[in-house]
């Protein structure tokens, strides 16, 4: 359904964003595009969706050109980018018949459309609620809704769950996982990475303008993953040789063979600056770990957009 290849894009033409990009997404698979700030996911969507032009490369949607048609590759894709896209001013209802006519949907299909799509995502008892009187989950449910009214053949969701409560978190997940279960192809950003986990979705890791890790969740886990340790404290984090600095955690430069004896060990050197430690935690070998030792850094929410200038 997707298909990129050695796609390039670069901006002010001496920041290269994308260096060659391989990706290739089948009908009825989730892949989870994982990276850090200015790692390029935004820009690789924008430009599969049409919205960017690609400096090189080339990228087929549904087995047409979409850098060259991109109309015609648009039919076919469902785009629900971070920034919330309501109409605050008029109901859910509106909303949602609305956008399914700029989809291309008529008739009856419009209200049954919007309807179904309502109650999938838990927004049946709001209908006649004007967009802008939701609570922030309801806004992102809506948000997602809008994006799925057409049942896109290739979907992409961008952090779909910001500001998310738990009930519009569940009912987002489930509606991707509809939406593969019928067939289409969806990727997924997300920095919430046990939502990948919950999904098990495909990993693609976007890593100094390439993918560098593409697998399922099972291989990178298995391949990258393992034990370690974090050492959380009040404020900045002291210097510890073997230790690295993430925000406000101290984390093993190296994946520990041990990690409660390396805890230890950083503990008895920490002197007076244990006197901030906030706490220790022992972590187990997940897609957090993997993303880690891949990249070198944790997925933070500030890893949201590509570094454009």
């Amino acid at each position: 359904m997707l298909e990129i290849k050695d796609l390039k894009k670069a901006y002010g033409g001496d920041h290269p964003v994308l260096r060659g990009v391989d990706l290739s997404v089948r009908s009825g698979q989730i892949v989870g595009l994982l990276g850090s700030n200015g790692a390029g996911k935004t820009t690789l969507i924008s430009i599969v969706a049409g919205l960017r032009s690609a400096d090189g490369g080339s990228v087929r949607v549904a087995d047409i050109d979409a850098l060259r048609d991109r109309r015609g590759a648009a039919r076919h894709i469902g785009l629900a980018p971070q920034e919330l896209g309501i109409y605050p001013t008029v109901t859910v209802l509106d909303n949602l018949e609305f956008f399914a006519r700029l989809a291309g949907l008529s008739g009856g299909a419009v209200r049954r459309r919007s309807l179904e799509v309502a109650a999938a995502l838990g927004l049946g008892e709001s209908l006649k609620k004007k967009a802008g009187e939701l609570s922030g989950g309801q806004k992102r449910r809506l948000h997602t809704g809008l994006a799925v009214l057409h049942k896109p053949d290739l979907m992409f969701l961008d952090e779909p769950t910001v500001g998310a409560d738990v009930q519009s978190r569940t009912g987002i997940l489930d509606i991707v996982r509809s939406l593969a279960a019928e067939g289409a192809a969806v990727v997924y950003t997300t920095h919430y990475l046990t939502e990948l986990e919950q999904l098990d979705a495909d990993i693609a890791v976007l890593y100094e303008g390439r993918v560098a890790v593409h697998g399922s969740l099972a291989e990178v886990v298995g391949r990258y993953a393992t034990a370690s340790v974090a050492l959380r404290f009040d404020g900045p984090p002291p210097a510890l040789p073997g230790w690295r600095a993430n925000e406000s955690t101290l984390v093993p430069i190296e994946p520990p063979s041990d990690p409660a004896a390396a805890a230890a060990g950083a503990l008895a050197t920490l002197g007076d600056s244990i006197h901030s430690l906030a706490g220790v935690e022992l972590v187990r070998p997940s897609l957090e770990t993997a993303y880690l030792a891949i990249t070198g850094r944790a997925l933070t929410l500030e890893d949201d957009h590509d570094v454009v200038a």
